[in-house]
């Protein structure tokens, strides 16, 4: 196989349970979380995970990046963070008198952005270049950021003061948000016991975590889960799901075009993940919620209802009739 060809899908299947078998060694209860961050992966799509400090958000990213043999940078997000300590700027070098580019942590293959909405509007903004055409301009130079390139943004929902709201259009860039609940029983036993036995979250080393893949390995399961199969029909399931949430009567405005891409694309790389050469209407439904809700803008009469996005999407793929497909 030449560098630039694309594994088959039993391939890639072998390799993300890879993957999932080594973050799931020092990362527990958190299935659907990792679930979700590697289909955004494989869609070449952002994330934003979404849950109360403590349930391993972090852990999930740095562990991510070992095991998928990527560079990774965290950006902490404070109220005091300017746009330049995101992308970097020209920095006078005193030897030769010439301003010189100082690359900002942005320059880097996986971004932890650690409580987005700390940070205002203005540095939030700094974000959006990035994500959108995975380059960054400064000074009048665009410079193009490495493959893969994916952001992974945390925010806590309950907090408010200090905070500042993710406004529509940085929203729309993650692919995907992500709720993170708290473990289950066993598997926060299990989270004590390697406490006991000495594990410490700060050092990965310890841990013995095996690199599965490379940077180059990771865009090789992209270009595979680019191919995998769409049939028509899933296609006009696609625009109809899209187009209910532009009627109902819930949704103030609706999921945009943008939002159909990132659905089917997000269907792709989950068909990817479960080793399918080609998407079931399942695919669509499971993730449709994760890629859908924060998208939405919901009626005011239905916010004094006290109803949800989730909870009108719902309706939708309730509504929306499933296509059958070839397989």
């Amino acid at each position: 196989m030449s560098p630039d060809a694309a594994p088959d899908i039993e391939a890639v299947a072998e390799t993300v349970d890879r993957i999932r078998a080594e973050v799931g060694r020092v990362l527990h209860g958190q299935d659907d979380v990792v679930e979700q961050v590697l289909i955004a992966l494989l869609a070449r799509g952002h994330v934003l995970i979404q849950g109360v400090p403590g349930l391993g958000k972090t852990l999930l990213v740095r562990a991510l990046s070992r095991v998928l043999g990527c560079g990774t940078k965290r950006i902490q997000f404070t109220p005091d963070l300017m746009p330049s300590d995101v992308t970097g700027g020209n920095v006078l070098d005193s030897a030769t008198g010439r301003f010189t580019f100082v690359p900002g942590p942005i320059f880097t293959q996986l971004v932890l952005a650690d409580e987005i909405n700390r940070a205002t509007p203005k540095t939030q903004s700094a974000l959006l270049e990035a994500m959108q055409d995975r380059s960054v301009s400064a000074d009048g130079v665009t410079r193009p950021l490495g493959a893969p390139f994916i952001v992974v943004a945390t925010q806590n929902p309950i907090e408010s003061q200090g905070t500042y709201p993710l406004p529509e259009a940085q929203l729309d860039r993650f692919l995907l948000r992500v709720e993170v609940g708290h473990p289950r029983p066993e598997d926060e036993t299990r989270i004590l016991r390697d406490h006991l036995a000495g594990f410490d979250p700060a050092d990965l080393d310890a841990a013995g975590l095996q690199t599965v893949t490379s940077a180059d390995g990771v865009c090789a399961l992209q270009r595979a889960a680019r191919g995998v199969r769409v049939d028509d029909a899933l296609l006009a399931y696609v625009v109809d799901i899209v187009g209910r949430t532009r009627s109902h009567r819930g949704i103030e405005v609706g999921a945009s075009p943008r939002a159909a891409v990132a659905l089917l694309s997000a269907a792709q790389a989950a068909a990817a993940l479960d080793g399918r050469p080609f998407v079931v209407p399942d695919d669509l439904k499971s993730i449709a919620p994760a890629v859908l809700s924060h998208r939405l803008v919901l009626h005011p009469d239905a916010e004094f209802e006290g109803r949800s996005a989730a909870a009108c999407l719902a309706e939708i793929l309730e509504q929306a009739p499933a296509p059958s497909v070839q397989r």
